[in-house]
């Protein structure tokens, strides 16, 4: 069906590989999430687990926003 190959396509991903970059975001987001909650009442673990998992998904969705484009997006400097 085509309604599962739009959105992939657009991106330059095979349906395969879309769902491995979307898992592989879940799977991170689940760990920091989990992180969180622990923070929340022991504020002396995981201090910067949530900030540096949104840094590195946020790098790694601009960087490879669209796989057809051959030199990726820089993302921009701190």
């Amino acid at each position: 069906m085509r309604i599962f190959m739009e959105h992939p396509e657009s991106v330059g991903e095979t349906y395969t590989e879309h769902m491995g970059m979307a898992l592989s975001f879940s799977v991170a987001m689940f760990r920091a999430a989990g992180c969180c909650f622990v923070h929340a009442f022991l504020p002396f673990l995981f201090k910067t687990t949530g900030r540096d998992t949104i840094t590195e998904l946020h790098h790694r969705m601009v960087t490879h926003r669209d796989r057809r484009i051959s030199s990726p997006i820089q993302a921009p400097a701190e």
